[in-house]
């Protein structure tokens, strides 16, 4: 979450988005080398067409940072990682989706607490004026509840599917704000080639999407007709 941020506030939204989806990749790489998890030949396809179209775009980011690039990788790679051993963990039932959601908040606690004294945000938090106003504190009450379904919808996501369709998911909302970005955010610089490849990166995840989804209906229709 940390770099997930630091890269939103160094990069336009649409190659904020676009950059994200090297975590597919990281994912699918992780899910063949730690669940040894093979993907179809059209999964692969359509996650180096997400990949091809993101190599595009950056190939042609005016509003280029080298910062902003980093801490967007490393959340990738975090993203990944969190995926393919929460699937892990999911599948070896030690912990369950509640137990891995409890343990997963609770060693955070302490990083969490350190990050915010290191960086002042714990004084500053201290001093916030509008800790006594209603108004604020049902709104900082309903965002910590949302975040809490979340982190829950992201564990049952991943438990029922797989932790790369989870992380594709996770990209396709950003579908609306890639192209909202572009007219909303400000700090877009507009070339034709930089648009080009985030509409490949974009085509690909719907792809992607297409060729998971008939493969369900795929196993659901073939399923009864084995039991008969």
């Amino acid at each position: 979450m940390v770099f997930g941020l630091g890269g939103t506030k160094e990069l336009s939204l649409p190659m904020l988005t676009v950059l994200r989806r090297f975590s597919i990749l990281m994912t699918m790489v992780g899910e063949l080398y730690i669940l040894g998890v093979r993907p179809s030949l059209a999964v692969q396809l359509s996650v180096y067409t997400m990949i091809i179209g993101a190599v595009i775009a950056a190939s042609n980011d005016l509003a280029f940072s080298l910062e902003g690039y980093i801490l967007v990788l490393l959340n990738d790679v975090f993203t990944a990682t969190n995926g393919v051993y929460m699937k892990q963990k999911l599948d070896t039932a030690e912990l369950g989706k509640h137990g891995l959601m409890f343990y997963n908040s609770l060693f955070m606690v302490a990083p969490g607490l350190a990050i915010a004294w290191l960086t002042g945000d714990l004084v500053v938090v201290s001093q916030f004026p509008l800790w006594g106003d209603p108004v604020f504190l049902a709104q900082f009450l309903s965002s910590c509840f949302m975040g809490f379904v979340l982190t829950y919808s992201i564990i049952v996501c991943t438990m029922y599917n797989s932790a790369l369709t989870t992380t594709v998911i996770g990209c396709l909302k950003n579908i609306c704000i890639t192209y909202l970005g572009m007219v909303i955010g400000g700090d877009y610089i507009f070339s034709w080639v930089n648009f080009v490849g985030i509409n490949v990166s974009v085509t690909g995840s719907l792809v992607y999407t297409w060729v998971t989804f008939k493969r369900k209906e795929k196993s659901a229709t073939v399923r009864p007709t084995m039991a008969v």
